[in-house]
């Protein structure tokens, strides 16, 4: 029998793959006749840097997302307009990103900083919102209390530490990247015992 929650979970895997392609295109390719293609192309250090930072990041969310839906049994309206807001900050990723690409390194690299943080502190708001209503109503059956406790512990510190993030990027830009950078291996590492609880 199809679990209940496949269509959404097809869907966000759609919306997820095409955010994550749409970075490749802030990517340009040197016009010709503007100077030596080597230097042009290391010029743009920072859209690689950003691209391969927000591929990485797209794809961690992914990660998680597909984690919560190995908990979440059954689906109704609510968790169709939480997962849909979900999406809505992963498709705006590329947007943020094409502008710290653009502005690394120059005099305004601070906003950019800030907004590129920021736009990660929406989607965390948006992963606990989406986990703490299916956690209350739309677990399985047998839910391992402690799992899910882990589960809930882990997303709450997500908002704090991007809020972090955006006042350290007012101070020092790259070491507010380097916390981002940590954040995105905090939640790429998995919890062994609650995935497999979840898989019995």
């Amino acid at each position: 029998m199809e679990k209940e929650t496949a269509r959404i979970e097809a869907f966000s895997d759609g919306v997820f793959a095409i955010a994550i392609t749409l970075l490749i295109l802030e990517i340009k390719i040197p016009a010709a006749g503007t100077g030596e293609l080597s230097v042009q192309l290391l010029r743009q250090w920072p859209s690689y840097f950003a691209f391969v930072f927000s591929f990485a990041f797209i794809g961690i969310m992914w990660i998680n997302h597909h984690r919560l839906f190995t908990h979440i049994k059954r689906s109704n309206n609510a968790l169709l307009f939480l997962n849909l807001l979900l999406l809505l900050g992963v498709t705006a990723v590329p947007f943020p990103t094409a502008v710290l690409a653009q502005h690394l390194g120059q005099s305004d690299q601070r906003a950019a900083a800030m907004l590129y943080h920021g736009m990660y502190f929406a989607i965390a708001v948006f992963f606990n919102l989406l986990w703490r209503y299916a956690n209350r109503n739309l677990l399985g059956e047998n839910v391992d209390v402690s799992t899910t406790g882990k589960i809930s512990a882990r997303y709450a510190v997500g908002p704090i530490l991007y809020l972090a993030c955006i006042a350290l990027a007012w101070v020092n830009v790259p070491v507010s990247l380097l916390l981002n950078v940590a954040l995105a291996v905090f939640f790429a590492l998995p919890l062994p015992r609650a995935w497999r609880a979840a898989n019995k």
